[in-house]
C-alpha cells in the first residue's frame, strides 16, 4: 500500500490519469482542466508517472514539436480504482461533478464494476493504438 500511496497519493498524478482516460493526450489539455494545476507541477507529475511505468510519451509524427501522452498497460490497471474512487465520492459526499462525469454515471449506473472497468479498459486501448498509429505513419 505505501508503494501505491507513494505513485497515486498526490492529487495531480490521479488528476492526470483521470484526464487521459478521458481522451486528454497533450501538456496544454491537461492544463486546460478545471483544477488549473501548474505547468512547474505538471511537468514534474509526468515525468514522475513516466518514470514509474505509468504514462509513456512520443513527438507527434505530423508536428514533431507535439507530444502526445498515452497510459502503459500499467496505467490502464489503474481504472478500476479510479472507478472505486468516484463511486465512492458519489456515494458519500454532496459534490457537482463534471459533466464528463455526469454523462458516465447514467451510461455505467447499473452496471458491476468489473463490467465498467473492462468496458473502460478497451475503449482507452482502442485510442491509444489510434494515437500510437499517429505516431508510426
Amino acid at each position: 500500500m505505501v508503494n501505491t500511496l507513494f505513485i497515486l497519493g498526490d492529487k495531480w498524478s490521479l488528476v492526470v490519469v483521470r484526464d487521459i482516460f478521458n481522451g486528454k493526450k497533450s501538456f496544454g489539455e491537461f492544463l486546460d482542466s478545471p483544477e488549473k494545476i501548474s505547468t512547474s507541477v505538471l511537468t514534474s507529475t509526468l515525468q514522475f508517472m513516466e518514470s514509474v511505468g505509468i504514462l509513456e510519451y512520443f513527438f507527434c509524427q505530423l508536428d514533431k514539436k507535439a507530444i502526445y501522452y498515452n497510459l502503459t498497460d500499467k496505467g490502464i490497471d489503474l481504472n478500476p480504482i479510479i472507478f472505486e474512487m468516484i463511486y465512492w465520492t458519489k456515494r458519500n459526499f454532496d459534490n457537482t461533478f463534471h459533466p464528463l462525469s455526469v454523462k458516465w454515471f447514467k451510461e455505467y449506473d447499473h452496471h458491476s464494476p468489473i463490467y465498467v472497468t473492462i468496458v473502460n479498459q478497451n475503449e482507452y486501448k482502442k485510442i491509444r493504438t489510434e494515437l500510437l498509429d499517429l505516431h508510426t505513419h
